[in-house]
């Protein structure tokens, strides 16, 4: 299994505003900081604000910031919202022309299943705040990050 750009964008911007508690920070800075399309950003910043993590300011003096406490975003949650494809097989898609011919004797996908809940379960034991932390914790962040 392979996340997606844009999950990782995704996570890069809310530790980003997350780091500058109640500070607005523009799309612009964030780009900048890690090196990433002002174009992208924009439809991940989009996707965030319309799931209810960040909140939008529009206008000169606009920008983002988070909506809600860092310590009630689970990870793992955050990445089911954000990734739309988690099937692991071909067999595991909803398509009926891609439904599994071995039908519910298929170990392979109870075995698939079995380990997409494990990795979430893994990463539901994380939150935002737990990242902000670690991320703090880094030498080149004590001047950058509030």
């Amino acid at each position: 299994m392979r996340l997606t750009l844009h999950t990782d964008y995704a996570l890069r911007v809310l530790v980003h505003v997350g780091l500058r508690p109640g500070a607005l920070t523009t799309i612009n800075d964030i780009a900048a900081e890690h090196a990433i399309s002002k174009n992208h950003l924009t439809k991940v910043v989009h996707q965030l604000g319309r799931a209810g993590y960040l909140e939008t300011v529009r206008g000169k003096y606009g920008g983002v910031r988070l909506r809600v406490d860092a310590a009630s975003i689970r990870i793992g949650q955050l990445v089911r919202q954000v990734e739309d494809d988690f099937a692991l097989a071909r067999c595991m898609r909803d398509a009926p022309d891609e439904a599994c011919l071995l039908d519910s004797s298929c170990v392979a996908r109870h075995a698939f299943s079995e380990g997409l809940d494990a990795f979430f379960t893994s990463l539901d034991r994380y939150t935002l705040a737990d990242m902000i932390q670690a991320e703090r914790g880094k030498p080149n962040c004590k001047a950058a990050c509030g």
